[in-house]
């Protein structure tokens, strides 16, 4: 039986020359980047180089860019942190309703804590309808967090027109870039971003390592206090080993992006079309505007759980959706917001392709697929089977 990984928007395997690269600083280089001996000094230097090459790849000054421990805590220190540092009245947060889950959850939390929230909509493709956020900064939205590129549908927002028209109203703009970082270009400068997080396993680096850029005259409070680590904004000891293979990943990344993202349309494209010849298939997201990896489709009559299952069985590796709240039994909030119905989002697949998926790979799961959702369309109690 073929085994075929097609869940790389949850994670990516470890590039073996990203391993190569952290080996000496689990063990040679193995000293505190905050000492001032020469093991130390030694670390300080690999770690500033690290962020260098990291802030290179979007067009940022090293000296704005924040090492944490993963995309989750870099938006949770945006959200929280500004909401801390201006307080409870100066404070009105807007975000879309298409989220990740650590920025829905923060903000859910905020409003809880007093702080006003505003929600703001997407059309059917996941694209942020603008008049809605113009209106919210007319409201006085201070904060506005937009995803850049969805990690359920792939639809990539535009940024730029975002940004303009946050500063537009003196309001500061996040973007949680997770999943765009490393696979189409980005740029803070060009798309009017104050905040921006990234990470490293979702583009062939290690797991636990991300980045928090925070743009010119922004302010946010430390969530983490102690000793004063990246620029007071993230105290704890850093994790070098991650964070120098964060940096050989994103130099990797760099050189073989455009390259990638070319032969990655084209096996999603030829998926897309392939899947789309099972009656009542449908595409989730924008047609066009979306990531190269990301193809989100629901199928009438069925559970995407139980395709799921059905397809692991067959050797494929994918998702219904955000690996990060698999197992919660609700209905996908990204697809309810683009206005499925609930049976609709529970009827949906998500493959999302990586650096080792093959054309084989396209015809192995265009195969599958079909033979999947017939059987689970021939014992639905849902209907027309």
């Amino acid at each position: 039986m073929r085994r075929v990984y097609v869940d790389y928007a949850a994670t990516t395997p470890l590039d073996p020359r990203v391993l190569e690269a952290m080996k000496p600083y689990f063990s040679e280089v193995f000293g505190n980047a905050s000492s001032i001996n020469v093991f130390g000094l030694e670390a300080r230097q690999a770690l500033e180089n690290a962020r260098k090459v990291v802030a290179e790849l979007m067009n940022a000054e090293p000296a704005k860019l924040v090492f944490t421990g993963g995309a989750t805590e870099a938006n949770n220190m945006t959200l929280k942190g500004f909401a801390f540092r201006h307080g409870k009245e100066r404070t009105h947060i807007a975000i879309s309703t298409i989220e990740h889950d650590c920025v829905l959850n923060s903000a859910k939390w905020l409003e809880k804590q007093g702080l006003k929230v505003t929600y703001l909509p997407v059309d059917k493709y996941g694209l942020l309808d603008l008049g809605e956020l113009e209106n919210a900064l007319r409201r006085g939205a201070s904060l506005v967090s937009i995803i850049h590129a969805n990690n359920e549908i792939g639809t990539i927002q535009h940024l730029r027109e975002i940004g303009r028209l946050c500063h537009k109203y003196g309001a500061y703009f996040h973007t949680d870039a997770a999943q765009s970082f490393g696979k189409i270009p980005i740029d803070v400068k060009e798309m009017n971003v104050d905040f921006m997080t990234v990470n490293a396993h979702k583009i062939y680096g290690p797991k636990g390592v991300g980045a928090l850029y925070v743009g010119e005259e922004t302010i946010i409070e430390p969530l983490l206090h102690g000793g004063g680590h990246e620029f007071g904004l993230r105290s704890g000891t850093e994790n070098v080993p991650g964070i120098i293979g964060f940096a050989k990943a994103v130099e990797l990344r760099k050189e073989e992006m455009m390259m990638e993202a070319q032969r990655l349309t084209k096996l999603r494209d030829r998926l897309t079309e392939g899947a789309l010849e099972i009656r009542e298939a449908y595409l989730n997201g924008h047609p066009t505007r979306r990531l190269p990896n990301i193809a989100n489709f629901r199928f009438s009559y069925i559970e995407g759980e139980a395709l799921l299952l059905l397809l692991n069985d067959e050797g494929v590796a994918a998702s219904t959706g955000s690996a990060c709240s698999s197992g919660s039994g609700e209905p996908s909030h990204v697809l309810l917001a683009i206005g499925l119905k609930p049976e609709e989002a529970r009827g949906s697949l998500r493959l999302s392709l990586g650096k080792y998926n093959a054309k084989e790979d396209i015809d192995y799961i265009l195969e599958v697929l079909p033979r999947a959702v017939g059987k689970l369309r021939r014992i639905s109690p849902l209907g027309n089977n």
